[in-house]
């Protein structure tokens, strides 16, 4: 199940990723605070969305992939972005933001610490 509309307020690594500007935090399933859920949104251009993510992942391999291996292509990426410090980085510490969120996608083995991947559209406030 998806969570349609989120407001939080998290660290936000946000970085590009071929034509997309791309969001990821992380939030917790329960009150440990271990960050397993990872929350990985589009937030530019402007009318993409999280499917967008999902066909990216796809287009990186010759024969089709599963939805695992595109599941923790996404989080590859997000890990790569949070731990280089590039110029076109940007690692925002305690932003506020919003989140449609579309596609909840549950892993089938606990990968880059995340149990769930939440895509969508992100927008910084």
């Amino acid at each position: 199940m998806a969570r349609p509309l989120h407001f939080a307020r998290s660290r936000l690594t946000v970085f590009p990723l071929e034509h997309l500007t791309v969001a990821y935090t992380t939030q917790s399933s329960d009150r440990r605070g271990l960050g397993d859920i990872a929350v990985v949104g589009v937030v530019e251009p402007e009318g993409a969305t999280g499917e967008h993510l999902w066909r990216l992942a796809a287009s990186m391999y010759a024969n089709p992939p599963t939805g695992q291996v595109q599941a923790r292509w996404i989080l590859t990426q997000c890990t790569r972005a949070r731990i280089v410090k590039a110029p076109a980085y940007r690692d925002l510490t305690n932003a506020e933001w919003t989140g449609d969120l579309t596609r909840e996608f549950r892993l089938d083995d606990l990968f880059a610490n995340h149990t769930v991947l939440c895509t969508g559209r992100l927008t910084i406030r």
